[in-house]
């Protein structure tokens, strides 16, 4: 796309001085990492808050579930409202629900205490999230400034998921796995403070809320991330799995029947009409689908093979945190130069040649020898590959559809991880139960079989990684008919 065309959603006022932008970016990006950690920070806190709290093994991962399954379906809604209500008024509202429910749930003293909390973080989050994406890209308004702030938002939510893992191990190690909840509080008080006075409230754009689109689009997203999530625990021949499966899809379809013929959807299609923005939001569906698996299943492995503490686990992710920060200094620079396909595609193979590489894990495996390196792959490539995909999508988008363009995103980021979990978890249940058959009694044949598993998820996590590669095909050419650099 050309610089021309990336203009195209600029509101015609007079822009806030340069350091009232910074100190909005510095609040929006804040609170968005803070939504996205949310997701993972948690992770190796689980075996303390199932002691605590006295979870049962098949109840506690409803505790990372609760959140997902809440986010996930009201992300649609809450971006279109935020382009109804105002944006800043949803950003600002979401974050005080979100930073109430951290503070109930570092109270709790029962599991359906602590699991209510995260379904109320979860709708706050909703509300929140897709306001973060367009604040930004009404607050910035010159093209190359956007794209500099939509990457640092973009690189901050990717790398979300390895920083969470990095603060819940410090927090849980070092105080106690209610911080992992308490930690939000002075961030989420000091945004809903400053965002009033920082935050400018884009143009609102009044409409009717598309209600049976609200409810036919949560309902659908919902009933599909319970699914996934249901089916990495129950299996896809679960009657539960394959009837919510039909009840979603049922739902999805009644939702687009419903979005064509409304005057004012909740999920514009037009959205989809821009081949790059379109391939953008797919890849957003099948990256994190790849993704995933790596934290998923490497936090099993370091604790449970290599006897990591919830410390040692969290740092081991740094790498990879570190090599996402990096990327999005680097890509506003090199997307601007070489347009976003080269960067995808580029980013994909490393991110693929990481998950190649972990395909060789065995139980003898160390750190430095087999893990570090993939997380760097992972780390650079996730960044190359996800990073340049937010401004894309923000690029050219109307602004009185910003809201609704963030709310996609972010729900298909959301779905992209359930479902390629699942998948995932699938894959590895059925590799370790074949390899149990073999396997030697013991420790030593329980990791064998967990490794197996492992390896085998992967596999497949490759070569849904792959889907992404085919996606980036089909975006548009890098450079301008004028022969300019095109700026994504």
């Amino acid at each position: 796309m050309s610089q021309q065309t990336l203009s195209t959603p600029v509101i015609q006022r007079t822009e806030a001085p340069p350091h009232r932008r910074g100190l909005a970016l510095a609040i929006i990006v804040t609170c968005q990492l803070m939504l996205i950690l949310d997701a993972t920070v948690m992770n190796v806190a689980l075996p303390r808050i199932q002691t605590g709290l006295h979870f049962s093994a098949t109840s506690l991962a409803w505790v990372m579930s609760a959140y997902t399954l809440a986010y996930g379906g009201l992300l649609l809604l809450g971006g279109r409202a935020g382009d109804i209500l105002g944006r800043r008024r949803m950003f600002v509202a979401g974050i005080a629900l979100f930073t109430v429910a951290s503070l109930a749930g570092g109270f709790a003293t029962s599991a359906g205490w602590l699991l209510a909390a995260r379904v109320a973080q979860g709708v706050g989050a909703a509300a929140a999230g897709p306001s973060t994406i367009a604040l930004i890209a009404t607050t910035f308004t010159e093209p190359r400034e956007r794209i500099r702030a939509l990457a640092l938002l973009s690189g901050v939510a990717s790398g979300g998921f390895a920083i969470g893992l990095v603060l819940g191990g410090i927090l849980t190690e070092l105080a106690s796995w209610r911080w992992v909840l308490f930690i939000n509080v002075p961030f989420g008080l000091a945004a809903v403070l400053l965002a009033p006075r920082y935050v400018r409230e884009p143009e609102r754009h009044p409409a009717r809320l598309d209600l049976p689109g609200a409810v036919a689009g949560t309902g659908a997203v919902a009933t599909l991330v319970y699914t996934f999530i249901h089916a990495a625990s129950g299996g896809w021949s679960s009657r539960e799995t394959q009837l919510t499966l039909a009840a979603g899809v049922v739902l999805l379809i009644a939702f687009l029947a419903i979005e064509i013929r409304t005057r004012e959807p909740i999920m514009p299609l037009r959205l989809f009409a821009d081949r790059n923005r379109a391939a953008a939001y797919l890849n957003f569906l099948l990256g994190p689908a790849a993704m995933m698996s790596m934290f998923f299943f490497l936090t099993q492995f370091l604790q449970e093979v290599r006897g990591f503490g919830a410390l040692a686990t969290g740092f081991a992710f740094m790498p990879m945190a570190a090599g996402m920060f990096i990327m999005t200094r680097l890509v506003p620079h090199l997307l601007h130069r070489l347009g976003p396909k080269p960067l995808v595609i580029t980013g994909t193979l490393v991110m693929i040649s990481g998950l190649i590489w972990l395909t060789q894990l065995s139980t003898s495996s160390g750190y430095a020898g087999a893990i570090l390196g993939p997380m760097v792959l992972m780390g650079v490539g996730g960044g190359l590959s996800f990073v340049p995909l937010t401004p894309v999508i923000m690029a050219s988008v109307a602004p009185k559809d910003a809201g609704a363009a963030g709310g996609v995103l972010q729900t298909m980021q959301q779905t992209g991880s359930s479902l390629g979990l699942a998948v995932l978890v699938t894959v590895f249940g059925s590799a370790a139960r074949h390899a149990a058959i073999g396997a030697p009694a013991g420790v030593a044949g329980a990791h064998h079989t967990l490794v197996a598993g492992m390896t085998s998820a992967f596999t497949a996590a490759a070569v849904i990684a792959v889907g992404t590669v085919v996606v980036a095909l089909t975006f548009r050419g890098s450079r301008s008919r004028q022969g300019e650099p095109a700026a994504g």
